[in-house]
């Protein structure tokens, strides 16, 4: 579920947030450093397994959100998701719901396209007010490992994924085709299946790539990336770069981190 002023005003505040963090805790001198850069992906909880082209409608306002927020870049989900890894149909849909945002509406002629409406300045305010309360909270917590490692963070979304499907029971909160407006007749779209020889394919595929490339390089990027990382204040992404570069796989990445910070497994809180 979303609420469309408010989704554009999370954006804005995060933005306003994100400098003053930089600036005062950071003492971030650039200031290109103090401009927050995302990503948005709409939003796949909100899409429904009933009357799934409603979908389309859903990630349309949803993307509409995120390009008056500021976003720079830009994932829209496609409209049976919520069933199957999606068609070529529907991830068609998805890409031409950006397009004619992009092409059509004239959106992105302007930045922040909303500041100075009273609603919005208001939302977004009362966001920064809130979210400070919160970054005081997390702080006094020991900061965002400890209040992950305490379970907070995930009872936190447990509370509200529950508070949400609490409204939607008792039809506080409507969703069309689910609670309200539903159809009898509706049917179930084609989904997609994925053939079981395109993972035989891959890993042939891997192999492959593993085979063609310069192994010595490929060690001397892992050994490299393994020891900066057992160093608290390097900065590992040139490491990165570099080891992707000598076609060092994720898999690989992953597995030379391991070695060093171990693999995370989150407590479960009902």
């Amino acid at each position: 579920t979303m609420e469309f002023f408010e989704e554009i005003a999370k954006f804005r505040a995060a933005r306003v947030i994100y400098s003053k963090i930089l600036k005062e805790k950071f003492n971030a001198q650039d200031p290109k450093s103090l401009h927050l850069r995302f990503h948005v992906q709409t939003s796949g909880e909100s899409l429904t397994a009933q009357q799934v082209d409603n979908n389309i409608v859903r990630v349309t306002t949803e993307a509409l959100a995120a390009v008056l927020g500021g976003c720079q870049s830009l994932h829209t989900n496609s409209r049976d998701e919520a069933l199957a890894l999606p068609t070529e149909d529907s991830v068609k849909i998805a890409l031409r719901t950006q397009q004619i945002i992009a092409s059509e509406t004239g959106v992105t002629k302007t930045v922040d396209p909303l500041a100075g409406s009273y609603y919005i300045e208001y939302l977004t305010e009362q966001i920064i007010e809130k979210v400070n309360l919160y970054l005081d909270k997390i702080e006094k917590m020991g900061g965002s490992l400890a209040a992950i490692e305490n379970n907070f963070f995930q009872e936190e979304i447990r509370k509200n994924a529950y508070e949400l499907k609490k409204e939607i029971d008792e039809n506080k909160r409507v969703i069309v085709g689910v609670n309200k407006f539903k159809d009898n007749k509706d049917v179930e779209p084609k989904l997609n299946v994925i053939d079981h020889l395109l993972e035989k394919k891959q890993i042939n595929s891997l192999k492959e790539f593993k085979k063609s490339r310069d192994n010595i390089k490929v060690q001397h990027s892992i050994s490299n990336l393994v020891s900066s990382a057992e160093k608290p204040d390097v900065n590992l992404m040139p490491f990165i770069i570099s080891a992707v570069k000598n076609k060092v796989t994720l898999g690989e990445i992953s597995d030379g981190f391991k070695e060093i910070f171990g693999f995370y497994s989150p407590k479960i809180s009902f």
